[in-house]
């Protein structure tokens, strides 16, 4: 099967980086959350350190989430652009099976959540249960080593990629608040001088510098979330070479890594620091924000994904790799409950106070759920 179940060198190079960033977010998660029961005054005060600039008025938690994670979201982009043009998502053939699948895995957690809070104020939380986070699954898969089919990897970064797309549009539409028209038409002013700087065929990253950093603080200014800036920028980089030169793999084979292994370890540390009290389970266990998130991620993506793909593929509507089993699909799918980045990064824009805490703490422990479910269900070996 050709295209994002095609082995190629770049995607090779991204699911390793991923795999590896995995590790290292873990490894960030449980220092965050250790670190914020131990000593809470320390991490709530580095956090809260304020570092506004001029008119931007953010703390170092504000730089991580509306700078930095720009930065995450423009390599989101780029691949996304790869893959919508050179990829499995170039061809509608083969975009159809992920593209379906993620619909799935999407419109279903987002429904359950929202039956669950259904005529509460915490319906805005509808997104937090959508997306996937690809690092944290492959690196899952790469424990299990052999006993994954590589079809599988594949096809959930596939499934993932459509996920980040969808993400996006609600951070951008369902997210944004007190737009401002004169910054959004200097937004759009910026990202015309981008394309025409692509049509005089300007090719060296350090020319879009400035421009990169205007667009995000009119962004920031405009009412969209600032991350958005850096999708928009990895959506316009050209995923054809320019005078020779490749640029979309350039980009990422230089700043993947540092996505993978710096800014979203860092993002795990500033916002998976979860005071965890005696009486926390108990309060989870009344929550309807924490039932939501739960259903959404454990039951959704897994009845979502699977589901959507195993009867796409009975109709005819797509196909998948042929390595795959029903028995792949459905842990496949499981694991894709694991929504721990995104999951947290919507958490952030849709709660404050208690009913972020509850929603960060139920992402964690969904999450887990997820994974731990997805991994059995894939480790399992059939005898005979």
């Amino acid at each position: 099967m050709r295209g994002v179940f095609a082995r190629r060198p770049p995607l090779m190079d991204f699911i390793h980086d991923e795999m590896v960033g995995g590790l290292v977010l873990a490894a960030a998660t449980v220092l965050a959350l250790t670190w914020a029961n131990l000593w809470p005054g320390s991490y709530e005060s580095l956090w809260g350190w304020d570092l506004s600039l001029g008119i931007l008025h953010l703390d170092l938690h504000g730089w991580v989430n509306d700078g930095l994670m720009a930065l995450f979201f423009f390599v989101v982009g780029l691949e996304i652009k790869r893959e919508l043009v050179v990829g499995e998502l170039s061809s509608p053939r083969d975009a159809a099976m992920p593209v379906l699948a993620a619909l799935g895995g999407m419109a279903l957690p987002a429904s359950l959540y929202l039956l669950v809070n259904l005529g509460s104020a915490t319906t805005r939380g509808w997104g937090i249960p959508m997306a996937t986070d690809i690092a944290f699954v492959l690196g899952a898969l790469a424990l299990l080593g052999s006993r994954v089919p590589s079809g599988l990897r594949l096809f959930l970064l596939a499934v993932a990629i459509v996920d980040d797309l969808g993400a996006i549009a609600v951070i951008a539409v369902a997210y944004s608040s007190g737009l401002s028209a004169g910054y959004l038409a200097a937004a759009l002013g910026i990202l015309g001088f981008v394309v025409l700087l692509r049509w005089i065929g300007a090719s060296r990253p350090i020319v879009y510098l400035l421009p990169a950093v205007a667009l995000w603080f009119v962004v920031h200014e405009s009412g969209v979330h600032a991350t958005v800036a850096g999708v928009a920028l990895g959506l316009l980089t050209p995923a054809q070479p320019i005078a020779g030169r490749d640029i979309i793999n350039d980009l990422q084979h230089r700043l993947h890594p540092l996505s993978a292994l710096v800014v979203v370890p860092l993002f795990a540390l500033a916002n998976a620091g979860v005071v965890v009290r005696g009486d926390t389970l108990a309060d989870l266990a009344d929550s309807r924000v924490a039932w939501g998130i739960g259903l959404g991620l454990v039951v959704g993506k897994a009845v979502g994904i699977a589901g959507t793909a195993l009867i796409a593929q009975r109709l005819g509507l797509g196909r998948l790799p042929a390595d795959l089993t029903t028995r792949h699909v459905v842990g496949g799918a499981a694991l894709a409950g694991v929504g721990f980045t995104v999951a947290l990064f919507v958490a952030e824009l849709s709660f404050t106070g208690e009913g972020l805490a509850e929603a960060k703490l139920a992402v964690l422990a969904a999450s887990l759920v997820a994974g731990v479910t997805g991994s059995l269900l894939l480790g399992v070996r059939r005898r005979g």
